[in-house]
């Protein structure tokens, strides 16, 4: 449904008066703490600040600054037509325009300037003097100056070629000499930041194409067919396709003499609204609402979608009360990057969900037992089809359930599935030899196939864990809410007797370290797929690194929960050889016995550990970097920590790394199967540095994981590393933590603890 969004601006900026002007000059500047906007010569759009929100937070709303372009006062229709920094809002308003010599920003208190356009930019010689910006009727905002060589003037920027959710006449949408224009709606009917939908020209087909992300949800037809019967539209826009060797675009006309200026201000624009819809002055011309994975009418596409949706499935909007508080799911409540066409796709690819609502801070799914037709309740967009109720575990720590019967009533459910014994049993054929995908310290793991034909990972853990029901339920909830693109989703469990078994989304692809340590499957993962699963690994980390610290607030949670067994064997990589983060959190779980001798035994793996947690039981988001470090230099390498290297002295992995850097000759280290491939020099050597960064023996001296990711963008400055811990020697130590003693091995200053994950 369609969100009206009125703009709130800042008082007194859209009084015109005889003074207002539509030009900047040379020096000239517009605050965003004053009433003075630009504005056109005909007086029908407006440029200036105004205050919107731009964030949902848990204490409420915050609210920042935009330099936007609206429709003058006297209409309702004064939602923005443009922004300038719809995803860099200024925090206060000493925001301010400044046309100077080196070209166009907004400078700020808060932050660095928002650069417009910049001389630098440009191969042509401009007399900075002669510059100005000017706001045009037709809601395009120009820089334009005169070339030196010549004196013809050129426009250098133009607001046009920077669209936000708004196709005014006379822009292009597709692709005109390298530079690609489309639409992006906003997030929500209030928040103006990049939203869930864009509109895109296919000159392929010469259509319009909306996207839902990157699914294609709805085309205009190549003859505008799916706008359907609108004389209005068919009569009074004129669209124009345009296709050459360094364009395909298209671009439209209104027809300006059947217009007043009222009714000018009103139609002279195609808006994507937040929810999808393609909104033409008044009218809708398409409703997105009615397009969904089994629907091809009026220009929606139809994909694949899961096999429980049938036609005539839809999203009705009803009032409803739930009847148990284990018929909602919170799981995605506090994200707010998500729309609600967001949370209804997500609902809409889950079998379990039959209805979605976004509350202030992110989706709220509905799971079941609830009442329809109650005077009071909740407005949910509910899916119309009679389905069978299911139970679900709820997310609920402080509830305990006592046997596996009171679980599986679903008295304490939320986002995590029940699975019984006789289904686990089928799924795996009696977990048969020929479904075992792989044996880990923490025990088997069998490919298995559920009844609606999806693909699972079923782990059986081993006998070690000595943890009764309410505790082992209470950390999968934990684990269950640590959802990321980079880490491998648990889906639910299984309790029979005293065995355990998770259940976990399949990869098919399993692991990174039988590709990179491969002889023939290394040559498929090319410098860029490699670098890309670097990034990827590094961004699930630093997703764990936060949400621990920030979010999880669980007694000892924190500091003893989130041990993570970083290895190349525990990189798991999915159908598009996307890497994701396995076995998070199994440290816990299977933590043995606290009245043993075992309690505080170090969980790791051979070569990747960092030498304050090996030695001395310290374990620290540091610990996690050390270990990616190591994992960098093998994916760059394609060799093991563990592999002898003779240097002037035996070394592993990480001292020749180090002697080849210190040397000059760090690009020595670079797998040879990336010799014939095209490769980025700088990468790898940002790489390697990076990982030696992140080995050092000092904990302090290492990156955050947020270092990371600003080195890995190019968006910090490298350190010189120092010589890493752990890379020559041969010792076998024993150490005391917390009065207990713990063996540790050590081979060449690799340590290996006694319990070796997969």
């Amino acid at each position: 449904m369609f969100s009206f969004r009125v703009v709130v601006l800042i008082l007194g900026c859209l009084l015109l008066t005889e003074a207002a002007r539509d030009t900047l000059n040379p020096g000239d500047k517009l605050s965003s703490n004053s009433s003075d906007n630009l504005v056109s010569p005909i007086g029908n759009v407006t440029l200036g600040f105004f205050r919107q929100e731009y964030r949902q937070t848990w204490n409420g709303k915050s609210f920042g600054y935009y330099l936007a372009m609206w429709y003058a006062q006297g209409t309702s229709y004064n939602h923005s037509i443009w922004l300038a920094n719809r995803d860099d809002p200024m925090a206060d308003d000493s925001g301010v325009l400044v046309l100077a010599d080196t070209g166009l920003k907004i400078t700020r208190i808060v932050g660095n300037p928002i650069q417009l356009f910049s001389l630098q930019s440009t191969s042509i010689t401009i007399n900075t003097s002669d510059m100005k910006v000017v706001l045009q009727d037709s809601g395009n905002l120009i820089l334009q100056g005169a070339n030196e060589e010549n004196g013809e003037n050129v426009v250098l920027w133009q607001s046009f070629d920077y669209p936000t959710d708004s196709f005014l006449p006379g822009m292009k949408l597709g692709v005109s000499h390298g530079r690609s224009f489309s639409l992006t709606s906003w997030l929500t009917g209030s928040i103006p930041a990049s939203g869930s939908f864009t509109m895109e020209w296919d000159p392929a087909r010469n259509r319009l194409v909306v996207r839902l992300r990157e699914r294609i949800l709805w085309t205009s037809g190549e003859n505008f067919e799916n706008f359907g019967s609108l004389d209005s539209f068919n009569m009074n826009y004129n669209f124009t396709n345009v296709s050459n060797p360094n364009e395909k675009y298209v671009y439209y006309t209104l027809v300006i003499s059947q217009y007043t200026l009222e009714e000018r201000r009103k139609n002279a624009r195609l808006v994507l609204q937040d929810d999808g819809d393609l909104q033409l002055g008044d009218i809708y011309t398409i409703n997105l609402q009615l397009c969904d994975s089994n629907s091809t009418e009026n220009g929606c596409e139809r994909w694949e979608g899961p096999k429980c949706r049938k036609k005539g499935d839809k999203y009705e909007l009803r009032t409803i009360r739930p009847t148990r508080k284990d018929s909602l799911n919170n799981t995605l409540y506090g994200n707010t990057n998500l729309s609600l066409k967001d949370c209804k796709d997500i609902c809409w690819e889950d079998c379990k969900c039959l209805g979605v609502a976004v509350q202030d801070l992110g989706c709220r799914f509905l799971l079941g037992y609830y009442e329809e037709g109650v005077s009071y309740g909740d407005s949910f967009e509910v899916i119309n089809r009679n389905r069978p109720k299911e139970y679900l575990l709820d997310l609920m720590t402080s509830e305990a359930a006592s046997d596996v019967s009171e679980l599986q009533t679903g008295n304490n459910g939320r986002n995590l599935n029940i699975y019984t014994a006789a289904l686990i049993m089928s799924a795996t054929n009696g977990f048969s030899p020929e479904n075992l995908l792989g044996k880990g310290g923490f025990g088997p793991v069998f490919k298995g196939a559920l009844d609606d034909g999806q693909e699972v990972a079923i782990k059986r853990l081993s006998s070690g864990s000595s943890q009764g029901l309410v505790e082992f339920k209470n950390e999968l909830i934990l684990i269950a809410k640590l959802q990321h693109t980079n880490l491998v989703r648990l889906l639910g469990f299984c309790v029979q007797g005293e065995e355990k078994m998770l259940v976990y989304e399949y990869m098919p692809n399993k692991s990174l370290d039988t590709f990179i340590f491969d002889d023939s499957k290394r040559k498929l993962l090319n410098w860029d797929k490699r670098f890309s699963i670097i990034e990827g690994i590094a961004q699930g980390l630093l997703y764990l690194h936060k949400y621990s610290r920030l979010r999880i607030i669980h007694r000892d949670f924190v500091k003893k929960w989130l041990k993570i067994d970083l290895k190349l064997s525990n990189i798991l990589l999915d159908e598009n050889m996307n890497p994701k983060i396995s076995d998070f959190g199994l440290a816990r779980i299977y933590k043995t016995n606290e009245a043993g001798s075992n309690t505080n035994r170090i969980v790791g793996t051979y070569g990747y550990m960092s030498p304050e947690y090996a030695m001395e039981g310290i374990f620290s988001e540091k610990s996690d970097v050390y270990s990616f470090g190591v994992m960098v230099l093998e994916v760059v390498s394609g060799r093991k920590n563990s592999s002898h290297f003779e240097f002037d002295r035996p070394l592993n992995l990480v001292g020749y790394a180090w002697e080849l850097w210190k040397h000059g000759g760090a690009l020595e280290l670079m797998d040879l199967a990336l010799s014939d491939s095209c490769f980025k020099q700088y990468q790898v050597l940002r790489c390697i540095t990076l990982g030696l960064l992140c080995v050092e023996d000092n904990p302090l001296d290492r990156p955050t994981m947020s270092d990371v990711i600003s080195v890995l963008n190019g968006e910090m400055q490298l350190a010189l590393p120092k010589q890493p811990a752990f890379s020559t020697g041969r010792r076998i130590v024993e150490t005391n933590i917390g009065n207990k003693e713990v063996e540790i091995y050590s081979l060449n200053g690799l340590t290996m603890s006694t319990m070796d994950a997969r």
